[in-house]
């Protein structure tokens, strides 16, 4: 994967307070834990219990929506790869 989108990836990870990945229909809020050359993972949940770690290939990605939450704003923000 080229190193321009995996630094837009990093930088979506390090924006807000969580993020949100909605893709086909489901949605994924949590923290990205983990981007590698082909996927990233996000946490979803508040504890190990109820969490569960979700890989989304980066193909994916070209149709989904990215969100994070931005505590100035108190809301959820767009972000565009």
């Amino acid at each position: 994967m080229s190193e321009a989108l995996i630094n837009r990836l990093v930088e979506f990870a390090e924006s807000g307070n969580q993020q949100k990945i909605v893709l086909a229909g489901q949605s994924y809020q949590g923290w990205i834990m983990e981007i590698s050359d082909e996927a990233l993972q996000i946490s979803t949940g508040f504890a190990e219990k109820t969490g569960k770690d979700v890989w989304i290939d980066f193909n994916d990605l070209n149709t989904a929506q990215l969100w994070f939450w931005d505590n100035k704003q108190d809301q959820w923000v767009e972000f565009k790869l």
